[in-house]
């Protein structure tokens, strides 16, 4: 007679407790090879000892069950380490440079300070500026890495950058320049955005031949764009400065995608208001700094990373976020320039800093992954 299913669950729940019992023998074996290691200086990854490890349980569990035993010995593996750098590291350089910060940054985010941004006068990031700091002192600069020029050589305490919308998605250029220069985020926002079609006083809808705009805001704006006709569509560095340049031109059969605020500034009329495919448009900035900053009530952080060009890398990085109760928030690759095939991986992720499982996470990530960069741990102002 077959087993009912209440049977069935009782042997599973009899193999779960052999399991769990030999699991828990495995892990204190697991911790007295790390007083080893620690006495004779080895590392913990041994990438030799783990692959001949997977090769040898695959076999012994055969073709049918051998890809799963070796995703599950993965995670073993992989929280065994874990637990031997708990060891090992109570915390790493960098952890204790995170705590160390929060402890010596004032409680209070600034009113005041000289910011960089990118654009004129009426760009969005200056709007996210005056969003963010009540007395800013804004310095323009005409490209993103102006912005973190300006910052790292001390020109401008802060900087803002446009780093994702939530239509047109993640700005590339400004994530290219994140692994090129030193910073932290301190901060970010989330600002939404309404574009309108700005032109000369006396121009009309159907005056319009060309209309300038950054190619973030013309993404954002494609299904207005696509029912025009006949217009030319050209892309510029900053949506303020195509408001900018339509006000200093000759001509009269030019508009530009920018905010409402840019038509009072440069002395615009709207065309058409709210053009953006959503109306849930947002974009959401970074505020960077020179140096490490940790603001009360930082449950943000974001880390860039280059992993192997091996199958379970990635995952082994997000296990461990799952092992430590981390949530991710964005997951971005972007390809190296230089080297075929690989990929820098971005990653923003929310935990407390001041949590067990925050000060795990980095200190193993930051001892076990060679090209690894902590970019900071904030707060996002909605």
């Amino acid at each position: 007679m077959d087993k009912d299913i209440n049977e069935l669950r009782n042997e599973i729940n009899s193999i779960d407790r052999e399991f769990v019992e030999l699991f828990i023998k495995r892990m204190g074996v697991s911790l007295s090879v790390a007083e080893y290691k620690k006495k004779t200086g080895m590392p913990v990854l041994d990438r030799a000892r783990e692959r001949e490890l997977l090769n040898r349980v695959a076999k012994m569990s055969g073709d049918e069950m051998k890809t799963y035993t070796r995703l599950l010995y993965s995670t073993v593996l992989n929280l065994s380490r874990s637990y031997q750098h708990s060891f090992l590291d109570n915390t790493s350089v960098l952890t204790e440079k995170i705590l160390s910060a929060s402890a010596n940054t004032a409680d209070v985010f600034p009113t005041e300070a000289v910011v960089a941004c990118q654009g004129v006068e009426g760009a969005y990031s200056s709007l996210a500026c005056e969003k963010l700091f009540r007395y800013p002192d804004i310095m323009f600069f005409d490209r993103f890495d102006g912005v973190f020029s300006a910052v790292q050589n001390g020109l401008c305490r802060y900087g803002i950058l446009p780093i994702e919308n939530s239509t047109a998605g993640s700005v590339n250029k400004v994530y290219d320049l994140m692994s090129k220069n030193k910073f932290y985020i301190v901060r970010s926002i989330r600002l939404k955005v309404d574009h309108s079609l700005l032109a000369k006083k006396g121009t009309s809808l159907t005056d319009v031949k060309e209309i300038f705009s950054h190619e973030q805001a013309i993404n954002q704006c494609s299904e207005f764009l696509n029912s025009l006709s006949g217009v030319k569509v050209t892309v510029c560095a900053n949506t303020a400065m195509a408001a900018k340049m339509v006000a200093e031109s000759n001509r009269r059969d030019v508009a530009a995608i920018s905010s409402a605020n840019c038509a009072g500034l440069y002395g615009l009329c709207q065309l058409s208001s709210d053009i953006q495919d959503t109306g849930n448009n947002y974009t959401r900035f970074i505020c960077i700094c020179k140096d490490l900053e940790v603001y009360p009530g930082a449950d943000k952080t974001s880390l860039m990373m280059t992993l192997p060009h091996e199958p379970g890398a990635l995952y082994n990085i997000l296990a461990r976020f799952f092992a430590y109760d981390i949530n991710l928030l964005k997951l971005e690759s972007r390809p190296l320039k230089d080297r075929d095939f690989e990929f820098m991986f971005y990653f923003d992720i929310e935990s407390p800093v001041h949590s067990d499982g925050f000060s795990r996470v980095i200190t193993e990530l930051s001892e076990s992954i060679d090209d690894f960069t902590y970019l900071g741990s904030y707060s996002e102002v909605l």
